[in-house]
């Protein structure tokens, strides 16, 4: 039988979370105050906190240093780091899900042998075979192209899609199959509006990845041209001396695509965590 909390209790688990998530909420509430403050007022402390001469200045000014071909455009930046999440998010959403597919409900021989290679990949971080990927694509450096190919394949979003097809009916896809039905119109027509919140879950860490990737941008990117928003960022906090306000202002625009796609995909991405701890 389920436990029933009591009054008390209930206050004090909110007033814990409340605590908590302040707490986390901090450095991100001192880096959007600091973007509004001159230079000179951002690194003092905890009175960083005080809303005292806050202004746009810093914003402005960033978008003006980078106006030009001699430093690169923001815009320009911005894009290309929007096209490589896209890429990546949607190639992944659908080699992803069609694997995992394939691993959940086809039968087929050496099934389970793959899907033991798919965990194993899981354990091996991207670090460790940076350097083989670069001497393999060194012809292709500067091109958007090397810069989401290897991230469009990924161990951990097959296993998160594997786990959540496992929880769908069989009895789902018998019945598609007795009305003719075949795997891939199952998958596309039955499969996949059924599975919208691992496909949210899967879009949001696969964008978060991306979106802040900057060891393979730092190996395989020189040209300006297609360089992404966060190399960039380490370009621009490089320059001396350092503006600090700036440098808070640069980090609020790199932040800012995240929260606009997590408030997009937030319905789909709760329901689907909750949708696991109640099943798990």
């Amino acid at each position: 039988m389920a436990m029933t909390r009591t009054p008390v209790r209930r206050v004090l688990d909110y007033t814990v979370l409340s605590v908590l998530a302040f707490v986390f909420a901090l450095p991100a509430l001192y880096l959007f105050l600091g973007s509004l403050k001159p230079s000179d007022e951002v690194l003092n402390g905890l009175s960083g906190f005080l809303p005292t001469h806050l202004s746009f200045d810093n914003y402005a000014a960033v978008l003006d240093s980078l106006n030009s071909d001699s430093t690169g455009y923001f815009w320009q930046f911005m894009g290309v780091s929007v096209l490589l999440s896209f890429v990546v998010v949607t190639g992944g959403l659908i080699v992803n899900s069609m694997a995992a597919y394939g691993l959940t409900r086809l039968k087929w021989r050496g099934q389970n042998a793959v899907f033991t290679l798919v965990l194993l990949l899981m354990l091996i971080p991207f670090e460790s075979v940076a350097v083989p990927l670069f001497y393999m694509f060194n012809g292709q450096r500067n091109t958007l192209f090397i810069q989401a190919l290897p991230f469009v394949a990924n161990a951990f979003a097959i296993y998160q899609f594997h786990t959540f097809f496992k929880k769908i009916p069989p009895t789902i896809e018998e019945a598609a199959r007795l009305d003719g039905a075949g795997p891939w119109r199952t998958f596309f027509a039955i499969i996949v509006p059924m599975s919208r919140p691992v496909f949210a879950s899967v879009a949001i860490l696969t964008f978060l990845i991306q979106w802040g990737s900057f060891l393979w941008p730092v190996l395989m990117v020189s040209d300006p041209s297609v360089r992404p928003l966060p190399l960039e960022m380490s370009v621009f906090q490089g320059q001396q001396p350092p503006d600090w306000g700036q440098i808070l202002a640069f980090g609020v625009l790199l932040v800012l695509p995240v929260l606009i796609v997590f408030a997009f995909f937030q319905r789909w991405f709760v329901e689907g965590v909750a949708s696991s701890a109640v099943k798990g």
